[in-house]
């Protein structure tokens, strides 16, 4: 063993010492302090040090290819990056990617493949299969799709409006109404009957109080709506959230009744509360009911229609809503259906298309459906395998597609699809 390996033996040797930090210190002065920095290249040829070189250097007047890990090169080149030599560092992507001058077996110790195929390997890994998109079949329902939510105050009437939407729209028969209101005034809730279309939890009937958020579809000449019924009472404004997400327009109902608008609008009041959660939640347009103007402290006044107007309108407007293009205001009665589907013959002073119509009116929403597939996941549950349920914001999914479920990239397979009670092969 050498002796400058080891440590001396006694102080007096310490002097021997300096002979070998003078050699250490001369061969630091060799060193290029104005050298190009590293910089990590993933296409570079294996870094293979000079004294792990075999043999005795190659000539620099032979005519042989020049290889990157030339002794020649390293002495008389600025250092290079990443095993590189200067030249190398100014090629373009393709041309790394073409077979360079290097020798087949790709360095001195002949394993120079084994880079190249540990990046093919990682990149497989990677890859993310693209959707295969079936195309519409010519039976494929051509209306647009809207989701409507309802939102306001607890006992604005929410669920009143659903149930007589269903109604006239030919959703809920007669009969079955009927029965509805035959249950309600056992139970002394007579008035409520409408609201049992949407709010088919015996809880929920009991109570009077929606908890969470119903679903029900109705159609029109031209568009397929679903109602999202949300509950009004504060201690449910998850469940209330959760259906603002799925909603392309929302519905503020507001009560026209004396003392119930002003303490739906006051600050304990969930009318703030959801107009901000709406907007928050990415709802653009909405549409203002003052419901109950058939109610005898109202009786269809314009002043309190007025009233009412002239309250919410500052607050929208800061909420961030614009009231030129995206608030619509009109009268209505749930109870009754009056200027739901037909106009009210007793609100002469209301110009505008009812409420059904209106929706009907609507411009078409701009939806991407030849973008990539985007389906929020809401909620999920078990059912011959794995159900989930959401809003598909883009793109069309279809039978035996692969789509990939993020954030853990785990590939999945669309057995079946539905939308509601409907069953489909494509879905946009």
């Amino acid at each position: 063993m050498d002796s400058r390996d080891t440590a001396p033996d006694s102080w007096e040797q310490e002097d021997d010492v300096e002979a070998p930090t003078d050699e250490l210190q001369s061969a630091f002065t060799g060193l290029n302090v104005n050298a190009k920095p590293f910089v990590p290249n993933i296409n570079a040829p294996e870094f293979v040090p000079t004294f792990f070189q075999k043999g005795p250097p190659e000539n620099t007047g032979s005519n042989g290819p020049e290889t990157v890990a030339s002794v020649e090169n390293l002495e008389t080149v600025a250092p290079v990056e990443n095993g590189e030599s200067e030249m190398n560092t100014e090629e373009t992507w393709e041309q790394k990617d073409e077979p360079g001058d290097s020798e087949p077996g790709g360095g001195p110790f002949g394993d120079g493949g084994t880079a190249e195929d540990s990046l093919q390997e990682m990149e497989e890994e990677e890859e993310v299969p693209m959707p295969k998109v079936a195309p519409a079949p010519p039976d494929a329902p051509k209306k647009e799709h809207v989701n409507v939510v309802f939102i306001g105050h607890v006992d604005a009437g929410k669920s009143t409006i659903g149930g007589q939407i269903m109604y006239l729209t030919g959703m809920v028969d007669k009969r079955t109404l009927e029965k509805y209101e035959r249950e309600a005034k056992e139970k002394n809730r007579e008035t409520w009957y409408l609201s049992w279309a949407l709010d088919t939890n015996q809880e929920e009937r009991d109570k009077g109080k929606t908890v969470e958020v119903g679903r029900a579809y109705f159609e029109t000449e031209k568009k397929h709506f679903t109602i999202l019924d949300a509950p009004g009472h504060k201690s449910f404004v998850p469940n209330m959230i959760g259906g603002a997400s799925q909603a392309d327009l929302a519905v503020l109902v507001i009560s026209a009744r004396k003392g119930e608008f002003e303490t739906g609008f006051e600050k304990g009041g969930q009318t703030r509360e959801h107009a901000m959660l709406a907007k928050t939640a990415g709802v653009k347009h909405l549409i203002v009911l003052i419901n109950k103007m058939d109610d005898p402290t109202v009786n269809w006044s314009l002043d309190r229609y007025e009233e009412c107007k002239e309250k919410l309108v500052p607050f929208l407007k800061k909420v961030g809503f614009n009231p030129k293009k995206d608030i619509y205001f009109m009268p209505c009665s749930g109870l009754t259906g009056a200027n739901l589907k037909e106009p009210a013959d007793c609100c002469s002073w209301y110009t505008g298309l009812p409420f059904i119509p209106h929706l009907d009116s609507l411009p078409n929403l701009n939806r991407s459906s030849d973008g990539p597939v985007r389906l929020p996941i809401v909620d999920k549950y078990k059912d011959m395998g794995t159900v989930i349920l959401g809003k598909l914001e883009s793109g069309s999914i279809s039978k035996a597609q692969q789509l990939v479920m993020m954030p853990n990239r785990h590939t999945v397979e669309v057995l079946s699809l539905g939308a509601g009670e409907l069953r489909a092969d494509v879905l946009c």
